[in-house]
């Protein structure tokens, strides 16, 4: 399957308030594309299964990671599947169900008559129907989209606007395939998922996004192990750009020999002599403490190997400011202002 591959993603249109749903801006949604689409049940209630199993079982295991389908998460995941009946010029492929959302990879081979915002609707108005046979109890009646999509917000008790009788929120996350490799890791982000599920059940406290966590006079939010902080040695990890080769590796020596006996390493990550040695420490599962310029959501977790390392205790994820969708170039003053954070996290007692 040939990948189509694009240099540069176009910002987000919209507000600037972060929002998981904005679309790409100039992005024809009928053309050829592969994307990573992620729907939401309202009000994140696990209606399609439960996740079942150990985080640490091996794959093939009894004990494996994996969900266990409710009568609605089998239909869910059969109308998904069967996008292609309706839709040939779309191939479903890869789908991962849990308990509260569903990530679908599609390919759009081939210019759609109507935008793929219009697919989804119609899988999620067919999903409609199941949930009202199986979780309201009325009869699946073939309503008109002004009924399903369209109905005006209710209220909750509270005055805020809720819908009810839906069973997915409005809107959708889509993600577009636009470098070599990224099919590659949304393929295995959808596998792995389970497995980070039952991690973050299995370690709550190291896995909870925390906001207004105050070190000497910063607030940060929060990821992983915060009592690092508490460690007695912390040492900050910076290298001048104008480092050599050479004097980087022996720095890194000496960092990585301190952190062995229990130093935690405090970095930015932001020159190449900086991201050397914090990449080595954490190959070897040594302490570290990484500050980031974009901040997380409520529901954010780490990506990739990170989310093991903070599962054995190993990384505490800080940032100071944020959380915000587009793609941003860090900036010199925050460069600076990030590598003075570092100083003063490694010197506040």
């Amino acid at each position: 399957m040939k990948r189509e591959v694009y240099e540069s993603q176009k910002p987000f249109a919209g507000e600037k308030k972060p929002s998981m749903q904005r679309r790409c801006v100039g992005h024809d949604y009928t053309e050829r594309m592969m994307y990573m689409v992620t729907m939401v049940v309202e009000g994140r209630r696990p209606l399609f299964g439960s996740v079942v199993g150990c985080s640490e079982a091996p794959a093939d295991g009894e004990d494996s990671p994996r969900i266990v389908l409710s009568e609605l998460g089998q239909r869910v995941y059969d109308e998904c599947m069967a996008t292609p009946v309706y839709h040939p010029e779309i191939s479903v492929v890869a789908l991962q169900m849990m308990p509260d959302h569903l990530h679908v990879v599609l390919f759009v081979k081939s210019k759609m008559k109507q935008p793929l915002g219009m697919v989804l609707r119609g899988i999620k108005q067919k999903c409609n129907h199941h949930y009202r046979e199986l979780v309201l109890k009325v009869p699946s009646v073939a309503l008109s989209t002004q009924q399903t999509e369209l109905a005006p917000l209710k209220k909750d008790r509270r005055g805020e606007e809720r819908e009810h009788g839906l069973l997915f929120s409005r809107g959708f996350n889509d993600k577009l395939l636009l470098r070599d490799g990224q099919l590659q890791r949304w393929l295995e982000y959808l596998r792995d998922n389970p497995r980070r599920l039952l991690m973050k059940r299995e370690r709550p406290d190291l896995f909870r996004v925390q906001h207004g966590l105050v070190v000497g006079n910063q607030q940060f939010s929060a990821i992983g192990n915060r009592f690092l902080l508490e460690r007695p040695v912390r040492l900050q990890v910076k290298c001048s750009r104008r480092l050599t080769d050479d004097e980087i590796t022996q720095k890194q020596t000496w960092w990585l020999a301190q952190a062995r006996t229990g130093a935690v390493l405090v970095s930015p990550c932001i020159s190449k002599g900086e991201k050397n040695v914090m990449r080595a420490a954490f190959e070897e599962g040594l302490p570290l403490i990484v500050l980031q310029e974009n901040g997380f959501t409520d529901l954010a977790k780490p990506g990739g190997r990170r989310m093991e390392a903070c599962s054995r205790g190993q990384l505490l994820l800080l940032a100071p400011w944020a959380h915000h969708n587009e793609r941003l170039t860090i900036r010199r003053d925050q460069c600076l202002a990030l590598n003075n954070m570092a100083k003063m996290i490694c010197e506040s007692r």
